[in-house]
């Protein structure tokens, strides 16, 4: 390893050089109270910056026991410590002149959620900070002079002021480790005491805007109603009063703009820990709960979709279906499916992004249509069978059809963004108006089978110089991220824009990584979904996403995803 000083030497002897001299500077460099890590040079100014990392001694960072004890605590200050550490990079970022991307200072900059990132880690020996560096250049020209101001004038500052415990706000940390500790107790308390979901009264649910995850200033406050209150014992609140939302099935209803949807939001983003003042970080639903909508257009390959779709016109078999262009019904029913593989113990749905003909048949479309003639048996008639059968509950957002009041148990009606239980009222009208119930086929547990296959016609063929073979481009992939909503992966686009508790384009980021290592490392043609997905798993909790780097280094802007937006992605993989 080398010294700081020499790094400073090494930037005056390749001033004013060609830029690709850069490279030079690849290594460690011992700073008095930090490491710096090159870890990849930029091409040239106008290529993605420059992978930089810098360590510290664990001890010397000076941070409490209290933050250090386990892994909540320090995933939720490594949380903490990216934010402060983000908010000084702003202030330096392209204050250092150039061409391109010339004085960029970039780090992962997170949102109302809570993930593990790789742009910082907290270990009980070391912390780990990840970013990049826009190398400044004149055109081609290597600028060192700025360089060095980034190097050892503004990172310096953004250390000292960021990682180091003496320098930041003791109180707000300790909040933050006492509000991961009451999160993990209301996770825990759900199973005891049959609930799938909680929310807390005095939550804000409302957003900023349909673009802004903000809270809504001035927004009503969430207050459960008395009958399905709940008091829960945290280690820091004590005891603390909500909304517990019963397993089983439960419907939320009320009249449009009342509010619905925004309950129902809150649930399926409560499978995240959310920041002090969001408003809903003491809404904590089931952390495998799987949102559910209908995907026209969808690749589904080998999914055992007979418990929702059977006796099709055309005979194909729905214990092994696949197409590559899905309707919303069969799409939903396939989601359902792969949910259950996926291991998820709580379905959310809402009527609006639901096919209908998969939801609910009316009595009068029975009588039309006779149950011999629908291949269709809809989540209506299912719905209890996966709770009495399976242990999945539902909770699902409904507005238009009132055969949903039949088969719930529990009833919220959602007015003016007040919950109110209606259920008895409910059960009492249902009584009332009875209805014709869908004959549905006997139920059967779906059959998982999906074998994992190399995508041979998008794969790039290339030459080994040294054998002359003709080999698949396999460790050759690439990974190109379209945001939040997919990626590419060679030639082909991994379309996730259903999936809507995919929540930051670096979870999107890690999935491509994934997927990619499972394509080039586990895809075998034997291995089924479940195979490569509990492998990742496995490595996942055991190395994070270090281990997709091979021997390189791990580079910052990946956030490790849930095991259901993995299944979920790797479902979508066309091959």
């Amino acid at each position: 390893m080398q010294s700081d000083r020499e790094l400073r030497e090494q930037l005056r002897n390749i001033d004013h050089k060609s830029y690709p001299q850069y490279k030079s500077l690849k290594g460690s460099y011992r700073f008095p109270k930090y490491i710096l890590h090159i870890d990849h040079v930029q091409g040239d100014p106008f290529a993605a910056p420059s992978d930089v990392r810098v360590t510290i001694d664990a001890t010397k960072a000076g941070f409490p026991d209290f933050a250090m004890k386990d892994g909540l605590t320090r995933d939720r200050l490594a949380d903490l410590l990216v934010r402060e550490f983000a908010r000084q990079v702003n202030a330096f970022s392209f204050k250092a002149k150039g061409s391109g991307k010339s004085g960029l200072i970039s780090v992962s900059h997170p949102g109302q959620e809570v993930l593990r990132r790789t742009a910082c880690q907290v270990r009980t020996n070391e912390i780990i900070v990840r970013f990049s560096i826009g190398f400044p250049a004149n055109g081609r020209t290597i600028n060192a002079r700025e360089l060095d101001k980034i190097l050892f004038d503004f990172l310096p500052v953004c250390v000292e002021k960021a990682l180091y415990y003496e320098n930041l706000d003791a109180t707000r940390i300790k909040e933050a480790i006492d509000l991961a500790e009451d999160q993990r107790a209301i996770r825990q308390q759900l199973k005891e005491k049959g609930l799938v979901a909680f929310v807390a009264n005095g939550s804000i649910l409302p957003r900023e805007s349909g673009i802004s995850s903000r809270p809504m200033k001035g927004a009503k406050a969430f207050v459960s109603p008395e009958s399905l209150q709940v008091t829960l014992e945290l280690p820091h609140k004590g005891k603390f009063k909500g909304m517990g939302v019963k397993q089983g099935i439960t419907l939320i209803v009320g009249g449009g703009y009342h509010g619905k949807s925004t309950l129902l939001n809150a649930l399926e983003l409560g499978v995240y820990d959310h920041i002090a003042g969001d408003g809903r970080e003491y809404v904590i639903a089931d952390d495998t709960a799987l949102k559910l909508c209908a995907e026209d257009g969808r690749f589904i390959k080998n999914v055992d979709i007979s418990m929702f779709i059977n006796d099709l016109p055309n005979g194909r078999d729905t214990h092994d279906f696949s197409t590559k262009d899905a309707s919303g019904s069969t799409s939903q029913a396939a989601g359902i499916v792969e949910g259950i593989e996926a291991g998820s113990q709580l379905f959310l749905l809402d009527e609006d992004t639901s096919a209908t003909n998969f939801m609910v048949r009316d009595a009068f479309m029975q009588k039309v249509v006779s149950p011999d003639q629908e291949p269709i048996t809809p989540f209506l008639a299912r719905a209890r069978e996966l709770y009495e059968k399976m242990d999945i509950s539902t909770i699902l957002v409904a507005g238009s059809s009132g055969a949903f009041f039949h088969i719930a148990d529990t009833v919220i009606q959602m007015d003016q963004y007040e919950p109110v239980d209606i259920t008895q009222k409910a059960k009492d009208l249902c009584r009332e108006f009875p209805i014709t119930a869908d004959v549905a086929k006997p139920f059967e547990n779906p059959v998982f089978h999906r074998i994992m296959e190399k995508d041979k016609n998008g794969a790039v063929k290339r030459r080994d110089y040294r054998t002359g073979a003709i080999k698949d481009a396999g460790d050759h992939l690439k990974v190109k991220i379209l945001g939040v909503d997919g990626f590419a992966l060679g030639k082909q686009n991994v379309d996730l824009r259903y999936l809507e508790q995919l929540i930051d384009s670096e979870q999107t980021a890690a999935l491509g990584q994934l997927l990619k290592y499972a394509v080039e490392n586990l895809v075998d043609g034997k291995r089924s979904i479940a195979d490569v997905v509990e492998y990742l798993q496995v490595k996942l909790e055991q190395e994070g996403m270090q281990f997709t780097a091979g021997r390189g280094t791990l580079s910052g802007g990946l956030a490790i995803p849930r095991k259901q937006e993995i299944y979920a992605c790797f479902n979508r993989y066309r091959i």
